[in-house]
């Protein structure tokens, strides 16, 4: 993509970084003639001859080259170009690429037909490729617990007392594999002249903001280092340099190509244009200029330098943005319809015998789309055992041709332990064996990170419950995967925790996790909708229990707990405090397929467990809970429905209450105060329907309703539907980088009404 439009994304978020980044342009124009030299003839600036001589035929024609700027999703003109002057059979016997150039030109010089071009940028989330986000299904049920738990989804990195970030807002995992899928067929090709057609890729080192032309190694490397917007993505490092977009040094590389050997070059430009002074009215649209300039300028340059004998092509695009990747589609004619306006141009560089233009291009070996594989190594770079990681993993079946979708949906799993800042797969050669080299690298952010966290639950006229957490975790403390976790939260509940997770067994699936706690928490009792009174109860202790984790999907555990305490009085009749000790035994199920905590499409989630006071835990009152749990999202286009049930009964003795069961609050009988109603009993059935607003991937909103149906009981006779309470509500929910905001009515069959404004989860 350029470094036009595109850049304005690390501009927005780095704006000391643009002054940084013309400056080093302004250094680059005014490198010596030494330096200058000095490029041309190093290792990645290295660039062979391209055209007839390259391809062993003598030179009866002049040599033709292709030069294709970055544009982002109006980069895909470059195919309607390309594909006038398949028609007009004018050879390409060269081709360099920036951004999306080097995409549409990588790809196409690796023997890729237009056709297929065509159909994978089309079919690419792009929304989804740049986003590192692991889908849910691929998380390991552990990382998918903390999603319990109310924590900003990005963590930065702790180390040595040191706060750290990574490089960059995306780290490029998925179009990372998207680009080795695509160029499988010549993953073995480590030398761009051998390509279908020889071509050179461009990106720009990010520590002296010099054009780098990558002419070896991996095609999907090379592409990927030339898109790397700087600071939106992580740079590619490539022979100890840091590289990045090469739209900082040369978005239309026409010199690139002239260097190659070309004598007539065709440059086609589908940078974004700067904007005219009316187009200007913003802060926004001055720092997109300023972006601008970082591209602009050197475009022009390069398009100084062409001849009377080049040709220039700059379809117009009109406002198909940069990011505009639903409307590649749009662009593929306007390229087309450019190269048209060029035609009398081109026909003069027309081949007269069709079969000298087949000459010049060579079709992918059908067996090179799935090579057989004979072996399969790892590159562990981490503090994790091998077993670990690949346990992770199905067992690739040799001797059989490559299955990429199983390939990758063991990487992904692997990523999902959200250890790994890239996993990705290469073909290597052993002999004449044929094999894959899974490369697993650490977060350079990493292993340990700091989340911080917000509940807010705000009812108008109501009680305000306000907490703050901030949680330290310690990630690959020992080769089996060992993590340990400390939260405090401060607010209306305050807490402080400390958790160790140690997988073992075969496969890592089993688990033993001992936890320190100590907290305290306000129980407000209310009469008709009256706060009455509130007694603050503080505990101490611990817990030890030991699992098993199912794949991805579920997990078990069975443990002992015991607290110690008091209850106080905090409002309401004076009482004196009361001492306490709680001693449990405990046995919980839980599936977890739901592809989002917060706003689930699809999947379910179902729990059940059980609860025992034990004298001989050391509890003051004995008695057995069971807690049942489940609920089922389904999707159609924009809408989902998302229903619901929970039932708890304490089926032996009188739970304390601090164990009580509760409800009350925004989709807990909307309507009512949260946590009003309390008893030794409760069920409550929930169907909700919400519709996506809108497409801003980085801030889904959500309109929706609920109905909702349930209680609470002392005695297990008084249950029934008669007693139950019918409520709903209206919603307008965000799933922002701090969790789940709403802003809801709700409201009671008896007209108790309520307006609400929550952070945190609630379904």
């Amino acid at each position: 993509m350029n470094g036009n439009t595109q850049m304005k994304n690390a501009i927005n978020i780095f704006p000391i970084q643009i002054a940084r980044q013309i400056l080093l342009c302004k250094i680059r124009r005014r490198l010596s003639v030494a330096a200058i030299a000095f490029l041309l003839i190093s290792p990645l600036t290295a660039l062979a001859d391209c055209g007839p001589t390259a391809q062993g035929e003598s030179k009866s024609r002049p040599r033709i080259g292709l030069a294709l700027s970055g544009g982002g999703a109006r980069g895909a003109a470059h195919i309607g170009v390309i594909r006038v002057l398949h028609e007009q059979k004018v050879p390409i016997d060269c081709i360099a690429g920036t951004s999306m150039g080097a995409i549409i030109g990588g790809l196409y010089a690796s023997g890729m037909s237009l056709e297929e071009i065509e159909q994978a940028i089309d079919e690419i989330d792009w929304d989804d490729v740049f986003d590192d986000s692991t889908y849910r299904a691929d998380k390991t049920f552990r990382r998918k617990r903390d999603d319990d738990a109310f924590l900003i989804k990005r963590a930065l990195g702790f180390n040595d007392g040191k706060i750290e970030m990574p490089l960059g807002l995306v780290q490029g995992q998925k179009i990372d594999l998207v680009l080795s899928k695509l160029t499988l067929p010549v993953a073995l090709i480590d030398d761009f002249d051998k390509l279908a057609i020889p071509f050179r890729s461009v990106a720009a080192d990010i520590v002296t903001g010099e054009q780098v032309v990558l002419g070896s190694g991996s095609l999907a490397t090379a592409i990927r280092a030339s898109m790397s917007i700087a600071a939106a993505m992580a740079p590619v490092l490539i022979d100890g340099r840091m590289l990045v977009d090469g739209g900082i040094a040369a978005n239309l590389p026409i010199s690139v190509v002239r260097e190659m050997g070309a004598d007539v070059i065709i440059a086609v430009d589908i940078s974004t244009p700067l904007k005219s002074r009316d187009e200007i009215g913003s802060v926004l649209s001055v720092t997109e200029q300023l972006s601008g300039f970082l591209t602009r300028r050197n475009v022009q340059l390069e398009i100084a330098t062409l001849t009377e004998t080049d040709v220039f092509i700059e379809p117009d695009l009109g406002d198909i943005a940069t990011a505009d990747f639903d409307r590649i589609r749009e662009a593929v004619p306007t390229g087309r319809q450019a190269a048209l306006e060029n035609l009398g141009r081109l026909q003069e560089l027309t081949l007269s015998d069709s079969a000298d233009t087949e000459s010049l291009r060579a079709e992918l070996d059908p067996l090179s789309r799935r090579p057989i594989i004979e072996f399969v190594r790892w590159d562990n770079q981490s503090a994790l055992s091998n077993d670990f990681v690949t346990s992770r993993v199905e067992e690739m079946p040799l001797g059989q041709p490559l299955d990429v979708e199983k390939l990758e949906l063991g990487i992904a799993r692997i990523y999902g332990t959200q250890i790994f800042q890239k996993v990705g797969y290469q073909l290597v050669e052993d002999g004449d064996q044929t094999g894959i080299k899974v490369t697993a690298v650490e977060r350079d952010w990493g292993p340990k990170y700091l989340q911080f966290g917000l509940n807010v639950a705000s009812q108008a006229g109501g009680e305000n419950l306000i907490n703050v957490s901030v949680s330290h975790l310690s990630t690959a403390m020992n080769a089996a995967g060992g993590e340990w976790r400390n939260t405090l939260t401060l607010g209306d509940e305050t807490s402080l925790s400390s958790t160790f997770h140690q997988p073992f067994g075969r496969d890592y699936r089993y688990f033993v996790a001992p936890k320190l706690l100590v907290g305290n928490t306000d129980f407000t009792e209310f009469q008709s909708g009256d706060a009455i009174g509130t007694i603050s109860v503080f505990s101490a202790g611990g817990e030890l229990a030991v699992g098993r984790e199912f794949g991805n999907w579920g997990g078990l555990r069975i443990g002992a707990r015991y607290l110690s305490g008091n209850k106080d009085v905090r409002i309401g009749e004076p009482a004196p405090e009361q001492d306490f000790d709680l001693g449990e035994a405990f046995v919980d199920m839980t599936v977890d397929r739901l592809d989002n905590r917060n706003f689930p499409r699809r999947g379910v989630f179902a729990s059940i467990g059980w609860t025992g006071g034990r004298e001989s835990l050391g509890t003051d009152v004995e008695f057995d809970q069971l807690m049942i749990g489940f609920s089922g999202a389904k999707s159609w286009g924009r809408h989902t429905l998302l229903a619901g049930i929970r039932y708890g009964t304490t089926f032996s003795g009188q739970a304390p209450i601090e164990r009580l069961f509760r409800l009350g609050g925004f989709l807990n009988l909307s309507g009512l105060n949260p946590d009003e109603l309390s008893g030794q009993h409760t069920g409550i059935a929930t169907l909700a329907y919400y519709r996506r607003l809108g497409d801003i991937a980085f801030l889904p909103t959500y309109i929706g309703a609920t109905a909702e149906l349930g209680n609470t009981w002392q005695d297990n006779s008084d249950i029934s539907l008669d007693s139950s309470i019918f409520a709903g509500s209206v919603f307008i929910g965000v799933d922002t980088i701090l969790g789940p905001i709403y802003t809801a009515v709700g409201l009671t069959e008896d007209g108790q009404t309520a307006l609400y404004f929550y952070v945190g989860r609630t379904f």
